[in-house]
């Protein structure tokens, strides 16, 4: 699949300006991004690790996957990222080895990156986002 790193951990969140105070004055993170994905429905938060970075994921609206998410399992851990450098390729592989795809094709995300979803029932029940930087 040429992965080449984790890009990130996203953790969805009820509020990111409560959760702030946690990242930023705790541990020390800066938070060098907050901007909203529309067509999503979500408020996303970004603090670099390394080279990883966490994203925060924030609903926008009560019918949001991350509203459900949190209404279903509350705030936590939802879905790990890992950097490609080519996302068709990554997903036309998993489609080949039987992973249930989310994303057929590949998508807009946050910070301008394609994106796209394993399904957790063909992840060992880890939603895993795929991602590549545009050139």
């Amino acid at each position: 699949m040429d992965i080449t790193h984790i890009e990130h951990i996203g953790i969805a969140v009820k509020s990111i300006e409560e959760q702030l105070p946690y990242y930023e004055e705790i541990l020390g993170l800066k938070c060098y991004n907050i901007e909203t994905v529309e067509d999503q429905k979500v408020k996303t938060a970004f603090f670099k690790v390394g080279q990883t970075k966490i994203e925060l994921l924030e609903p926008t609206s009560e019918d949001s996957t991350i509203a459900k998410f949190i209404e279903n399992r509350g705030e936590g851990v939802h879905h790990i990222a890992y950097a490609t450098n080519d996302i068709k390729k990554a997903l036309a592989k998993a489609d080949e080895k039987g992973v249930q795809l989310i994303d057929k094709e590949p998508r807009k995300g946050a910070e301008g990156l394609n994106i796209a979803f394993l399904h957790p029932k063909s992840t060992g029940r880890v939603l895993t986002e795929l991602c590549e930087h545009p050139e």
